[in-house]
């Protein structure tokens, strides 16, 4: 995760009731974020910040009538972690679901181990975005 809380979650950041977080909380907290999507879309990104007792990094980006798109994902990822650090959605066996929002996703990285990714070739030709 990045070192330092960018300005767009400080001025953003949840400050009162049950996910409430003031700046001492750093890159942990909830944050309402308006991606430059079309239409635009209210996101609400809740993240652990980096959790060492666990080794994991976890944001949940959620919006209220659908799932966040790619593109938006994409956007919040890059708001907390480097461009260089790779950030994973995971896909649990159906027997370790947890369903707490119809329209939330998540990205994962691990603190101290590397994830690994399969060849660049298996997922399609590299294009430029």
């Amino acid at each position: 995760m990045k070192k330092f809380v960018p300005l767009t979650l400080q001025a953003n950041r949840v400050r009162i009731g049950p996910m409430g977080s003031d700046e001492s909380y750093g890159l942990a907290g909830a944050f309402r974020l308006l991606p430059p999507s079309t239409p635009p879309v209210m996101l609400v990104v809740v993240s652990s910040g980096p959790d060492i007792e666990s080794g994991w990094e976890h944001v949940s980006v959620s919006a209220e009538d659908r799932c966040p798109t790619w593109d938006e994902m994409c956007w919040v990822k890059d708001i907390f972690w480097e461009k260089h650090e790779m950030a994973v959605q995971y896909h649990p066996p159906e027997s370790q679901y947890v369903n707490c929002h119809p329209h939330c996703l998540h990205l994962w990285r691990a603190i101290e181990m590397a994830i690994p990714m399969p060849p660049v070739l298996l997922v399609g030709p590299k294009t430029r975005r």
